[in-house]
């Protein structure tokens, strides 16, 4: 059973990719052009998936949610580090305050698209 979902969540992937490319090259991410994305990469397009994945797309800005994602996984990186350094050379509650709350902040940017992975 776990198999077959994490296959499903896969096989979702190749429509985020879809739109990747087409936001890559500068063209709209529409319907038609996800659809013909996915056919070029030889796989039977599922018109829902489409519908949905470009409904959802409508109104973000690819480029700020590629960018926030971009500095989230370097502090990702770093956290087990950071997890690893002596106990006397954490910073004040006061900074671990703020980096928390700019975490979230970044975070929340990235939940949109999310949603698309189920």
């Amino acid at each position: 059973m776990l198999y077959s979902v994490k296959f499903e969540r896969l096989i979702q992937m190749e429509y985020v990719y879809a739109a990747l490319m087409l936001h890559s090259a500068g063209k709209e991410i529409n319907e038609s052009a996800v659809k013909k994305v996915v056919e070029a990469a030889g796989t039977a397009p599922d018109e829902v998936r489409i519908k949905a994945l470009v409904a959802a797309l409508e109104g973000v800005d690819i480029s700020k949610v590629l960018s926030q994602a971009a500095a989230v996984a370097p502090a990702a990186a770093a956290a087990p580090a950071a997890a690893a350094a002596p106990a006397a050379a954490k910073a004040p509650a006061k900074e671990e305050a703020k980096e928390e709350k700019k975490e979230e902040a970044e975070e929340s940017g990235i939940e949109g698209l999310g949603a698309l992975f189920g």
